[in-house]
């Protein structure tokens, strides 16, 4: 069955047209007349049943259907776009899209790339930070990294690396007071917090703590946020070790208690069944997963999580 869309050209002229507020400068952009971007418009209104444009002495205005219909329009063409320009060749080169938690691929997967150019060099990695699951089809993407359980159906999911979590804070910090040497003097600090009060709570039942209000202290939706207000000194965070791990090692983050907790979730390569084996998302899949065992990791997460448990 066909699908009920409107012509391209028309789209392509409405999208012109408000996103410059003018159908003179739109059809400018596209190298049309102002006369054939107004017939697409027009013709594309009563394909549509409704009217797009507020026609005025001096220019043009979206109604609020036609705001509506804008922003998605602008979106759908964006990603359109984005398709094609992954789908190209450029000299037998090839584009890998990877969709990634934009915290990791900050903090952990950017700074290494340049080795897998070095493995890889006719790839060309296009990264795409999102937060959220994606439909890999629609989206245009090849490989996905995610932090969850590892559990999507119908995709091909390897567990890349666990991960846990510890207190951090800036050395300043521990150096200008309030004194921060056992556990209950958390209650004079200011708590930082990664998306929830939940990590803190279980890490201070954990260390038996008392008289720490784990709801108290700011919450950052971005986890690479959380890392910065720690280094700046806010106060102290319960953060991941792979998002830290880089300011720990040059000492601008230092762990103020040894005990740290295992996260429930884990970091996965995930890729779609039918495409997991074609050559560049093998390439990059195998790449990341070797990587990611010279990090600091898995082994020594096991080690403390038995000594938690034990």
């Amino acid at each position: 069955m066909a699908r009920p869309l409107p012509s391209l050209s028309g789209l392509l002229a409405f999208e012109a047209a408000a996103r410059f507020q003018s159908f003179t400068r739109g059809a400018a952009s596209l190298r049309l007349t102002q006369t054939a971007v107004s017939h697409a418009i027009r013709a594309l209104e009563d394909e549509l049943g409704v009217a797009l444009f507020e026609r005025r002495a001096r220019g043009v205005a979206l109604t609020p259907e036609g705001l509506r219909y804008f922003t998605a329009v602008e979106r759908a063409l964006d990603a359109l776009e984005d398709a094609t320009a992954c789908a190209r060749r450029r000299d037998g080169r090839m584009t890998l899209t990877v969709s990634v938690v934009p915290s990791f691929a900050s903090r952990w997967l950017v700074p290494r790339l340049g080795a897998f150019r070095a493995v890889a060099p006719d790839i060309d990695v296009r990264i795409a930070p999102s937060a959220d699951l994606v439909d890999f089809a629609r989206a245009g993407v090849d490989v996905a990294i995610r932090f969850g359980r590892g559990r999507y159906p119908g995709l091909r999911s390897d567990r890349l690396m666990d991960d846990e979590v510890f207190p951090v804070c800036s050395p300043d910090l521990v150096r200008r007071g309030p004194k921060l040497c056992a556990i209950a003097d958390l209650a004079k600090h200011v708590l930082l917090h990664d998306e929830t009060h939940g990590d803190w709570r279980a890490w201070l039942a954990a260390a038996g703590a008392r008289g720490v209000d784990a709801q108290r202290g700011p919450i950052f939706l971005d986890s690479s946020m959380l890392v910065q207000a720690a280094v700046s000194g806010q106060g102290v965070a319960l953060a991941r070790r792979v998002l830290a791990e880089a300011e720990l090692a040059r000492g601008a983050l230092v762990r103020p208690f040894a005990l740290s907790l295992p996260t429930k979730f884990a970091y996965y390569v995930v890729s779609p069944k039918t495409e997991s084996d074609r050559p560049h998302v093998r390439a990059f899949r195998e790449w990341v997963l070797s990587a990611a065992q010279t990090t600091n990791g898995a082994g020594e997460i096991r080690r403390r999580s038995k000594r938690l448990r034990g």
